[in-house]
């Protein structure tokens, strides 16, 4: 948890605006974040306070300019169109970018990316983007390690998301990192959005429509989400749906994304960050009530999965919550 709410105060976010800029996503840093209880802050600038051309057929006007960028703890680079990606940004917005500080944590949403690299923010940092301009990217950086095949990538303060909806789950990964996964459902409820996509989830690259009439997991899914604490199999998972094992896999990742193993690991992991953050239950009755053999198997998945050791985790949430 790097920005926790250890006293209570209240985090600055501030989102640049660039020509070009989707309204979709340029709202979402507002929506998710502005749901979170009071916790975020969130403003919009662009690079000289005045109104900025979209993609649609109208402008969006902002109330700052990029000096607010210096006041922010979290920067989000709203995506702007393809055809505006350049290797070499204007000097208005290199001097923009000056204004945010040191410490402050970077988030960039779609093509976002495509202006962090250009300025050199993204060198000695893992990335993704969007997976239809991935060739582009790695021709125009060839020096940054992307990742195209995922919804969002943390490395450190530096944080780059895939196309429109990922910002979704990007935010969302910033307050349930910040203030647990408690928060991060109630205000993926109130959004009406899944709570829950980890970041090394895949794009949906190309996914084929089901035909009408086929069978889906979704189903299965909730069946299994309420059986986390027994040793659910892939035969369970397909005979509960009446498919054959090769069909459940195929449409399970069709739909989901992740294999049916994989998921399952997902969502124990979901469960016990949950049990860690609201019970006193030691590790080991945790690890059983989520499906994890034991306490170390469960140590293990979480340790994979955020970096920490689940005491570690229980500690730095107790402390945020006190």
């Amino acid at each position: 948890m790097r920005h926790g709410d250890e006293t209570g105060r209240t985090e600055r976010v501030v989102v640049l605006a660039l020509d070009g800029v989707y309204p979709f996503e340029l709202g979402i840093p507002s929506r998710i974040l502005g749901a979170a209880d009071g916790r975020y802050e969130v403003l919009t600038c662009t690079v000289d306070g005045q109104p900025v051309r979209s993609n649609a057929d109208f402008t969006i006007g902002v109330e700052h300019g990029p000096d607010v960028l210096a006041t922010a703890d979290t920067v989000v680079i709203a995506p702007l169109s393809p055809e505006r990606v350049t290797a070499d940004l204007p000097e208005q917005v290199l001097r923009a970018l000056s204004f945010i500080r040191p410490d402050a944590r970077i988030v960039s949403i779609c093509t976002g990316a495509f202006v962090l690299a250009a300025a050199g923010l993204l060198d000695g940092h893992r990335a993704t983007t969007h997976w239809q301009l991935a060739d582009q990217f790695r021709r125009m950086f060839p020096h940054i390690d992307l990742d195209p095949g995922v919804l969002f990538v943390d490395d450190d303060r530096i944080l780059t998301s895939a196309g429109a909806a990922s910002g979704v789950d990007v935010c969302l990964h910033l307050v349930r990192e910040d203030h647990g996964s408690e928060l991060a459902n109630a205000v993926a409820r109130r959004c009406v959005v899944p709570p829950f996509r980890d970041g090394g989830q895949a794009q949906y690259i190309e996914q084929p429509v089901p035909e009408q009439g086929a069978a889906s997991t979704a189903g299965t899914r909730a069946w299994a989400l309420e059986r986390l604490d027994e040793p659910l199999t892939l035969a369970d998972l397909a005979a509960h749906a009446r498919m054959s094992l090769r069909t459940f896999a195929r449409r399970f990742n069709d739909e989901v994304g992740l294999s049916p193993g994989r998921w399952l690991i997902q969502q124990r992991v979901v469960r016990a960050r949950h049990l860690l953050e609201s019970s006193d239950l030691p590790v080991d009755r945790i690890a059983g009530r989520v499906g994890f053999a034991t306490g170390a198997s469960l140590r293990q998945h979480l340790h994979a999965a955020i970096g920490v050791s689940p005491q570690a985790y229980r500690r730095t949430f107790r402390t945020a919550a006190r």
